[in-house]
């Protein structure tokens, strides 16, 4: 009986030390998702200044074409998948959200786990990365997949191109979003309605070229924000639904080493009722 109640008090233990694990997972996520959140407030901004250079560049000259002459055979997307593991089923769910897309398109896939799943999967990707452990590093993760894209744009493999992430909504968890970044759409931005002209220093051309790469950039960080964020939700989440299943498995472990402690305190009172019944004289 003693045995059994030291192994249920180090089982009680363990059990502790997990929740330990589970709580400091869960408050990195959530440092990391805030962080993320307060930073998407400085890109949006960003994008809706590049989005008004845009329109009033417009007026000077026809949007840009990155290749004219070239016609491109494929269509391509880069999906936005977990980083780490403890995110329950982030990365499935986005895998799933593509699946139909996949046979014909070039896949850019960012997130180790993620690369996990697709090659579980059977999917390759044509081009992958990592996403960067911190906020900070998204930029530089923007430059690098711009980098990949236009390479193949320029060379006419490309002809279409979407990101599709997820994008945390309170109480409905991660919904995946796709937007069109390629061809260029400059319908969406408003005309510019002032009276003057923007003065420039370099050509139009050159200009819309370098606003609308400047544009890319700033929507593949909003949606590698989103997506980092959205991961650490679905890290919260999961590691909530952990502690809640540490709370319930100690509660378990507590009255069974309540009750085994009760029944060990019996048979000991027992055994002392037996010996003291044993030790006297005989009538």
């Amino acid at each position: 009986m003693t045995e059994r109640l030291a192994d249920i008090s180090a089982h009680i233990h363990g059990i502790q030390q997990l929740g330990t694990v589970v709580n400091a997972m869960r408050g990195i996520a959530a440092a990391r998702a805030q962080q993320a959140r307060g930073q998407l407030l400085a890109v949006d901004s960003y994008a809706a200044t590049i989005a008004v250079a845009i329109g009033r560049a417009l007026v000077l000259a026809s949007p840009p074409r990155l290749d004219r002459a070239r016609k491109a055979s494929r269509p391509a997307i880069v999906l936005f998948c977990a980083e780490q593991g403890f995110a329950g089923t982030f990365s499935e769910r986005l895998l799933d959200d593509v699946a139909n897309d996949l046979a014909g398109a070039d896949l850019f896939l960012i997130g180790t786990r993620g690369g996990t799943v697709a090659q579980e999967r059977g999917v390759a990707a044509r081009w992958a990365s990592s996403l960067p452990a911190h906020s900070s590093g998204i930029p530089k993760l923007a430059d690098q997949i711009l980098e990949a894209l236009y390479a193949r744009i320029a060379s006419g493999e490309i002809d279409q191109l979407d990101v599709v992430f997820s994008q945390w909504q309170p109480g409905r968890g991660g919904q995946a979003e796709r937007r069109r970044l390629f061809p260029f759409d400059v319908t969406t931005f408003p005309a510019s309605v002032e009276a003057n002209s923007p003065l420039v220093n370099v050509s139009p051309e050159t200009l819309l070229n370098e606003l609308t790469a400047e544009y890319m950039h700033a929507q593949l960080c909003m949606a590698a924000l989103h997506a980092f964020a959205a991961e650490n939700e679905a890290r919260m989440e999961a590691m909530a639904a952990a502690r809640a299943q540490i709370d319930r498995r100690l509660t378990d472990l507590r009255t069974t080493q309540s009750r085994v402690r009760q029944e060990e305190i019996t048979v000991e009172i027992i055994e002392l009722a037996a010996g003291e019944t044993a030790s006297r004289p005989a009538a």
